[in-house]
């Protein structure tokens, strides 16, 4: 039998939640209460953030906004299992990890909207956040060019003797750039204390996961350069975590990287200025729609922690009040000054600048 033509059978997928949030107690990891409320309230955050930003941009008061409905356990719960040292490099769709780190709502608003609120001063395009503090290095539309930083960084740190792992996160459409290829071979053979999350959302703007890859899975591809991989359920929060959990643990202790795929799925557009219903099937939507990650966590935290409606109505106002007190607060912030087109770029402005400056620009020079 020809390679062509062989059969082989679909690779496991470590899941512990079932759809519908009800988990087999000889598989329960009994992780932490407070682990779990925190994770659930910050999934329950991104998700009433996005609603927010994107009504924001219906209105024309932002410019953009990239979604991350539906994939609230894939960012938020891989993320929970790093340590404070630990830095994240991000790609598209992880503004939530920023938020889980420390970001504050109305920072995220200001960088939206590009005003004197944002560290980079409106320099960045919307929705592409950065979080020093947080070890969370800014995020890039350009694709996959964050996977070779997280490996250099993550070697930095070893070579500096800092207890520190690296997490760079990717999309299934960065699997086809030269920099996924690179940043694999480099991290696989020099054993770099990474994890690679892929979250494979299952379409790079219109063209769907098929598309990209002849093999049956991203996670394969891992074991090809060397290195364990994993195929996860990313709508179930309690695996993502332990999963994640265990290459982190891997990495920090010097056993070198690992591949995580995360099988979620992006349940909006691309991004704003994108209409999903141009190149995909409604029934598809619904089917992963039926696997929502924040109400699988709920039940669970209903059936294994008592979580009450009264409990969950707080929180859902309290979320919503805290974002609409960021957005308030944010659209009082003033514009960027025109000065701040020379600042951080020379250590000495050139005279030219400064006249360019003072004479064509309005405002303080």
């Amino acid at each position: 039998m020809s390679p062509s033509t062989q059969t082989r059978s679909e690779p496991p997928l470590f899941r512990i939640m079932r759809d519908d949030g009800s988990v087999d107690p000889s598989v329960d990891p009994g992780l932490d209460r407070e682990l779990l409320l925190r994770i659930y309230e910050h999934m329950l955050l991104l998700r009433q953030f996005d609603e927010r930003m994107l009504l924001l941009q219906r209105q024309g008061r932002v410019g953009f906004h990239g979604p991350s409905k539906g994939q609230e356990a894939a960012t938020i719960a891989s993320c929970a299992a790093l340590a404070e040292q630990d830095w994240i490099f991000p790609a598209l769709r992880e503004a939530g990890a920023a938020l889980y780190r420390g970001l504050s709502l109305e920072q995220m608003v200001c960088q939206c909207i590009g005003n004197a609120g944002e560290v980079t001063k409106g320099r960045q395009m919307p929705c592409h956040h950065s979080y020093r503090a947080g070890h969370f290095v800014a995020m890039s539309s350009v694709i996959g060019t964050q996977l070779p930083h997280a490996v250099g960084a993550a070697m930095a740190a070893r070579i500096r003797g800092d207890d520190a792992v690296v997490m760079g996160y990717l999309g299934d459409g960065a699997t086809s750039t030269p920099e996924f290829h690179a940043a694999m071979n480099f991290a696989a053979v020099f054993r770099a204390p990474c994890v690679l999350v892929c979250q494979n959302n299952q379409w790079a703007i219109s063209l769907p996961v098929e598309r990209q890859t002849a093999t049956r899975t991203i996670a394969e591809k891992g074991v090809a350069y060397g290195m364990p991989a994993e195929r996860v359920d990313g709508n179930d929060a309690l695996a993502v975590y332990v999963a994640t959990l265990r290459a982190v643990r891997r990495a920090r202790s010097g056993e070198g990287p690992t591949l995580l795929e995360l099988l979620t799925y992006r349940v909006l557009g691309h991004a704003s200025s994108d209409d999903p219903t141009r190149y995909r099937d409604t029934a598809e939507v619904e089917a992963w729609a039926a696997k929502d990650p924040i109400r699988r966590l709920r039940r669970y935290l209903e059936e294994a922690h008592s979580w009450t409606p009264a409990e969950e109505s707080e929180l859902s106002e309290r979320l919503a009040a805290r974002i609409a007190r960021a957005v308030t607060s944010a659209f009082k912030k003033p514009d960027v000054p025109p000065s701040s087109l020379i600042e951080d770029v020379y250590a000495e402005t050139p005279r030219h600048l400064l006249r360019q400056l003072r004479d064509d620009l309005p405002g303080p020079t």
